[in-house]
């Protein structure tokens, strides 16, 4: 069961630093690559992308607020998170070492 702390009264407003928000990476990737790419991604839902690799699925990444989590494996239901990163580059190249 989840309760308030004793010290955040209820309905207290709490503010946020613009200018951090504003540092957080970007939520979404970089344009998909050409056809010709040997890694290409897609967007399958809402905050997931689909990620090939040579033509074959090698997982797919979550995006979570400013993080991507990133899930190995052809079958959504089945993939397993093999990394959580603040940066899209690196969470490809994941996907694509996971794949060796």
């Amino acid at each position: 069961m989840y309760t308030e702390p004793d010290d955040i009264a209820p309905h207290t407003t709490i503010t946020v630093d613009g200018d951090a928000l504003r540092a957080l990476p970007s939520r979404r990737p970089a344009d998909p690559p050409a056809r010709a790419s040997r890694i290409a991604w897609e967007l399958v839902d809402v905050d997931r992308y689909r990620v090939t690799v040579a033509g074959e699925v090698a997982g797919y990444i979550d995006v979570v607020g400013a993080l991507f989590i990133v899930l190995a494996g052809d079958r959504y239901a089945r993939a397993v998170e093999i990394a959580q990163t603040l940066v899209w580059s690196s969470a490809i190249a994941a996907l694509d070492h996971a794949r060796r």
